[in-house]
C-alpha cells in the first residue's frame, strides 16, 4: 500500500453519543484507540485531516447540537487548526464542502475510520468511491452495533461489520488495517529520509 504525503484522514460521527446504552452491543473495542493512532500518525507527519461531525435536527438524538453527546470524544478531538465538516445527513459528501475541499486541495486519496460501519461510514465511503476518489477503509478503526435484518433475524454486531465491509471491498474502496495503515506512513517516511541523505561519495583507498 502506498499513501501519498496528502492522503486525507477522515474520521466520521465519533461523538460521545455513540456511547449511549440505547445503541446495544457494538464490536471492534479497540476502534477508538486505533483511531488515535492513526490520527499521531497523520499529525505527525502533516497529512491532512477531516473531522466529521454530526448535527442531527432529529429532537432526540443525542447527536443534536447542545447535548452532551454532540461533543467529540477524547480520542478524536480536534485540534484547532484541523478542519470539521458538520453533517446533516449520514453521508459526509451531502450538504457540506467535504468534496470542494478535497478537490480544492487535490487530495484523492481518502482513509475513513469512525462510525457507524453500515450507516454513515458505509454512506460516505460509497459516495467517495463513486465520485472517484481513491478510498481506504480501516476495518478496525470503525465499528457497529446488532440489529434485526429485513427477516427479523438478529445479527449481532461483527456479522453486521462483515457484511457491511463486503459490501464495499473491492467496490467503493480497499478494506485495509490500522497497522497496514501505519506501516505504509512509516515506509514513505523511511523512503523519504533515505531520498534526502546524501550520497556516499567515498572511493576504494579514500581515507575519511
Amino acid at each position: 500500500m502506498r499513501l501519498p504525503p496528502d492522503a486525507a484522514l477522515i474520521i466520521i460521527d465519533l461523538q460521545k453519543a455513540i456511547d449511549h446504552p440505547s445503541w446495544g452491543e457494538r464490536n471492534n473495542p479497540e476502534a477508538e484507540s486505533n483511531i488515535a493512532a492513526l490520527l499521531a500518525a497523520w499529525r505527525s507527519t502533516g497529512r491532512p485531516i477531516y473531522h466529521v461531525r454530526h448535527d442531527s435536527v432529529e429532537p432526540a438524538s443525542h447527536y443534536r447540537p447542545g447535548q452532551p453527546g454532540h461533543d467529540f470524544k477524547p480520542e478524536a478531538w480536534p485540534f484547532p487548526h484541523e478542519t470539521i465538516i458538520a453533517k446533516r445527513t449520514n453521508s459526509a459528501f451531502i450538504g457540506t464542502d467535504l468534496e470542494s475541499r478535497l478537490r480544492g486541495a487535490n487530495q484523492s486519496v481518502l482513509v475513513v475510520a469512525g462510525v457507524i460501519t453500515n450507516n454513515s461510514v458505509e454512506a460516505t465511503v460509497r459516495m467517495a468511491g463513486n465520485l472517484g476518489f481513491n478510498t481506504f477503509l480501516a476495518e478496525d478503526a470503525t465499528f457497529t452495533f446488532g440489529r434485526k435484518d429485513w427477516n427479523g433475524i438478529f445479527r449481532t454486531a461483527p456479522e453486521v461489520h462483515a457484511m457491511s465491509l463486503a459490501n464495499l471491498d473491492g467496490e467503493y474502496c480497499t478494506v485495509t488495517t490500522t497497522c497496514a495503515l501505519l506501516d505504509a506512513i512509516r515506509d514513505a517516511a523511511e523512503k523519504r529520509s533515505k531520498a534526502r541523505s546524501p550520497e556516499d561519495t567515498s572511493r576504494p583507498g579514500t581515507r575519511k
